[in-house]
Formats: structure tokens, sequence, C-alpha cells
């Protein structure tokens, strides 16, 4: 069974960045936000038509995801890059449609990926990026959680389909993943680190949950 991690994070919280130490002959980056990578020389290191594409479609994904698991063994890491980007699109080529359906399309689609994420070949791991947000409640408590479109979503807690979820973070010039929960969705499994808070770097968190 495959691993999935999902990072949430606000715009430049350093969710992209996380993933610099990658190794690229291994990883295949799906770009949903069709805005390239954050630093310098990734041009070099994705390629596309080899290991870099750029779609926002949910059944292309899907059937990226697919072929990646049975056609390209020496992939082992496979980044979505945002999640947000797929509902947008999902939402925006049907906004002309009125009525439930399309929005229990939405959230199928979405689902569909997460799940399938969770299925695939033992040695791969698929990196779900998504933007964060926060609510209040009337007493003033306030928490993050993945930002989704539509409240089928909402619903549904897609956070509740990883084992892992990251909270990117920009503190006083550092970037961080909160690991535990603080006022979020953030989670690891139990005893992967030693404290809340871990340096931005993805290949980190992957080593640690090697032992899971």
């Amino acid at each position: 069974m495959s691993k999935a991690i999902l990072i949430i994070g606000e715009s430049g919280a350093g969710k992209t960045t996380s993933l610099r130490n990658l190794p690229p002959k291994e990883t295949f980056y799906i770009d949903a936000d069709k805005k390239g990578l954050s630093w310098k020389g990734w041009k070099q290191q994705y390629i596309a038509n080899t290991n870099y594409l750029r779609t926002s479609n949910a059944e292309t994904i899907k059937n990226t995801l697919l072929a990646i698991n049975t056609k390209a063994p020496h992939i082992k890491y496979v980044v979505i890059d945002t999640l947000n980007a797929v509902m947008i699109d999902n939402e925006f080529s049907r906004m002309k449609e009125k009525g439930y359906d399309k929005w229990m399309d939405l959230a199928y689609a979405i689902y569909d990926i997460v799940d399938i994420a969770n299925t695939l070949r033992e040695d791969l791991t698929i990196i779900c990026l998504a933007h964060a947000q926060v609510e209040r409640d009337d007493t003033g408590y306030s928490w993050t959680h993945m930002k989704t479109s539509g409240k089928k979503l909402d619903k549904i807690v897609v956070e509740s389909k990883f084992t892992t979820v990251l909270l990117a973070k920009a503190v006083e010039g550092d970037y961080i993943f909160e690991v535990r929960a603080n006022n979020s969705t953030a989670k690891t499994p139990m005893g992967a680190f030693d404290s809340d808070t871990i340096p931005n770097d993805i290949m980190l968190v992957i080593e640690a949950l090697k032992e899971f």
C-alpha cells in the first residue's frame, strides 16, 4: 500500500519549497497550479513529457497516477501541487451548470484522487499540497484546516484520508512543518517525531515514515 502525505499551508508558507530535496529521477511532479516550482534550477530537474505535467484536470491526474503505478517503477514519489487547483478547474469548467450534481461530482473527483493515492504500489509516496484556511467559532476558538470548495468536501474531511498531514508555516523567517495538531488538522503517526515542529524538508518526513 502506498503512503499518502498532505501538506497544507497559506501561500508563501513553503509548501512547494519543502520538496526541493526530492530526487528528480525518482519523482513525477503534477503542477496543477501551473506556476512552476520555487527554486533555482528546477527546469533542469523537471521536464515536460518526462517527469513533469501541467494539468488541473482530475481525470487526467487520476489516470496519471494509475499509469505511474503500473508502468513507471522507477518513480517513487508523485507530487500533486495543489488539490485546490483541481477543485477550481472542476468548479469553473461547470460554472454555468445549476443544481446539486456538480457539487457531488466535485467532491467525488477530489475524494477519488485521494483514495487512489492510498492504494498504489508499496514503494510509492504520493504528496498532495493544498492551501489552508483558518476558521473561528463564536467563542473565538480558531483552527486551521485544508481549504475546500463546497460543503460536501467539508463533510468528507479530506484530512481524514491521510495518516500524515503537515502544516507548513513561516515563523520569524524560518520555514517549518507542524507535525502535531495545534489548533489545526496536522498529524503524524505516533512516535514518528520527538517535537511538534521540524525543518521544512519533505525528505525528513519520508525518512521518518519508513518505520510505519
